[in-house]
């Protein structure tokens, strides 16, 4: 890691979450001061939050907060009194298909919490806030690779509408306020501590298990997977550079895609956790599910011309390094 934080107060929301705590990890490394902030939703396994952050416990310069940040009023008190530099938001309710059947838990986590942690960074002048944003913001988009100067006004998940009324908001308020920020679309992102209901997860617990594992689309599916250490390279990259006033509005505003560049078959990514695994899949073959999109690829040369790195890990090194992390954290071989 090539950035120095030493002197950066940075609040992480969300940092009992997959990406949460791997940034949390690198900011404390890079000499940054840190608070984390969680509301341990029962969403997937809480144990497994509670792990993650017993990782980070040991750290002198890191604090846990549990609050919600839909919360108005411990919102508010948390920023009058935090002293943060920088906000890196990484706390949404995440997955496309559970938006399905739980909408209003988007609109609660996402949008109301999202403002308040706007409005929490500008009372508090806050140096920069970056924040997490979607490869899904694409929607219907076919033209490949997806870059930042497509329009992202068809989305085809309420997760995905979600994530574009941020970018919206936080426009706005680089364009009023003069906060900067930074939308960060990631990728498909995968590696040790990910989530349980992402597929290197599902596909490994059940293929272990001697069960079928589900294949949208009929394995016609192809996605940009992203490996956690390249995406927390890429966020603090961007977290110590603030926007400068971008046209047309003039705001301090920026967004960037994060993703490998790289376009896989699903069949590949099942072929590589097979071969790792030795076992093979059995598959369940399935059509396309509402919400769901058949191809992501991200163009990342705009970040590479801001911060000078792309991700470039290869899949095949990248589940390597999952798969031996899951053998280890559930203690089996």
């Amino acid at each position: 890691m090539s950035v120095d934080a030493r002197g950066m107060h940075v609040l992480v929301t969300g940092a009992a979450g997959f990406i949460g705590m791997h940034c949390a990890r690198a900011l404390l490394a890079a000499g940054a001061r840190v608070t984390g902030v969680d509301s341990f939703d029962p969403y997937y396994d809480v144990r497994l939050k509670e792990a993650r952050v017993a990782t980070l416990a040991g750290e002198r310069a890191f604090a846990l907060r549990r609050l919600d940040l839909a919360e108005p009023g411990p919102a508010a008190e948390l920023f009058a009194g935090g002293g943060f530099t920088h906000v890196l938001h990484l706390a949404a309710q995440a997955g496309v298909r559970y938006s399905l059947v739980n909408p209003l838990a988007y609109y609660r986590n996402n949008v109301v919490a999202f403002g308040h942690v706007l409005e929490g960074c500008r009372h508090a002048g806050v140096a920069h806030l970056a924040y997490a944003s979607s490869s899904s913001v694409y929607g219907a988009n076919h033209v490949l690779p997806f870059s930042e100067d497509q329009r992202v006004d068809h989305p085809v998940s309420l997760y995905a509408a979600t994530k574009k009324a941020n970018e919206l908001a936080a426009h706005t308020y680089s364009h009023l306020y003069r906060l900067p920020t930074t939308g960060l679309r990631f990728f498909t992102v995968y590696g040790p501590w990910g989530r349980p209901d992402m597929a290197a997860w599902l596909f490994t617990s059940a293929i272990l298990a001697g069960e079928p594992i589900r294949v949208f689309n009929h394995g016609r599916m192809r996605r940009d997977f992203t490996y956690v250490d390249d995406i927390v390279e890429g966020v603090l990259r961007v977290l110590v550079l603030p926007p400068a006033a971008a046209p047309p509005s003039g705001a301090p505003y920026a967004i960037y895609n994060i993703g490998n560049h790289d376009a896989v078959e699903l069949d590949e990514f099942i072929a590589i956790l097979e071969r790792l695994l030795g076992r093979s899949a059995r598959r369940e073959l399935l059509p396309m599910q509402p919400g769901d999109v058949e191809a992501t690829y991200a163009d990342t040369s705009r970040l590479r011309q801001a911060t000078g790195f792309a991700p470039h890990t290869p899949l095949a090194a990248g589940l390597e390094r999952f798969v031996a992390w899951y053998r280890d954290y559930h203690g089996v071989r």
